[in-house]
């Protein structure tokens, strides 16, 4: 077998990366994506590309924040793990995957060898999540009426309200921020990502029950692919009354009145309370997306 070159490209030789099949469906999902070229690599065998992979961030990130593309040929999984190690850039590696791939072995073989790429390159699998995707064509969902929503604009209170939310979590980028630095660092690791988002501060809103005992949070957001479901969280004590489904209708609601032409949203495939909301939602899931995380990194 020749010798695998490496190549980070540049604005000249972008084209590269899309000289390689795309059975995933990855070119579909990343339409409204941006790309720096120089955030982009790709593995060549006698001048074929065999791998390829996007590190990517948002528009004033300095470094990427994770991978959100990358392929590799059949046969080809050294190659993959190759062109991961070629980066100084130890970031989450998401890989997107049409809905129901289990089932079709020609998805099923295509997955596992991006897998077994990053697992030969270092990477551990995190979670595994859906990805949901509302359009106006489906119908707002029922708004139950029973909280009372509004703005806040103390960044200490959402921080408080976050400790309190992930203090009882199923999700798994919580967690593992819980293992690695306490609750502190798992409600600052929301927090900076609402910042992050390029949607107003104003849109973050806290939800009251009649009482005015605090119920949860949720965050309409735009990131840069569009407008998201940023957060839905409720505080340990109430739950039990099904006020997730309250907080993502709300959510939802506020997003379209913006003008959204399509929300996105997604949770952990254990997450079992939340996707059924989603679904009760109207929700469908659009694709599927396997986390990994480089092993014995934060």
């Amino acid at each position: 077998m020749t010798d695998l070159v490496i190549r980070a490209l540049t604005a000249s030789d972008a084209h590269l990366f899309d000289a390689h099949p795309d059975p995933l469906g990855a070119r579909e999902g990343h339409r409204r994506t941006r790309f720096r070229p120089e955030w982009q690599r790709v593995a060549l065998r006698d001048g074929t590309v065999v791998a390829r992979g996007a590190w990517w961030g948002g528009p004033d990130d300095s470094e990427p924040v994770n991978i959100n593309w990358f392929d590799v040929a059949e046969g080809e999984e050294e190659a993959g793990a190759e062109l991961l190690r070629s980066v100084p850039w130890r970031v989450e590696l998401e890989i997107n995957l049409p809905s129901g791939w289990r089932d079709d072995p020609a998805l099923k073989a295509a997955a596992e060898a991006r897998f077994g790429a990053a697992r030969a390159a270092g990477y551990e699998l995190l979670v595994e999540r859906f990805l949901y995707r509302w359009t106006p064509e489906l119908g707002l969902p029922e708004r139950p009426g029973r909280l009372r929503f509004g703005a806040e604009p103390d960044d200490a209170v959402f921080l408080d309200a976050l400790r309190r939310i992930h203090s009882a979590t199923l999700d798994a980028h919580a967690l593992r921020a819980i293992e690695e630095g306490g609750l502190d660092q798992a409600a600052q690791e929301e927090l900076d990502f609402f910042h992050w988002c390029p949607s107003p501060r104003e849109w973050w809103q806290l939800a009251h029950t009649p009482d005015g005992d605090l119920a949860g949070i949720h965050i309409p957001a735009h990131n840069p692919s569009g407008p998201t479901i940023g957060f839905i969280g409720v505080v340990p004590e109430q739950r039990g009354h099904g006020y997730a489904y309250d907080l993502l209708a709300e959510c939802t609601h506020f997003l379209a009145q913006q003008g959204a032409e399509f929300v996105s949203g997604s949770t952990d495939r254990g997450n079992f309370p939340m996707a059924a909301n989603f679904a009760k939602a109207g929700f469908p899931v659009a694709k599927e997306r396997i986390n990994f995380h480089a092993a014995g990194q934060a």
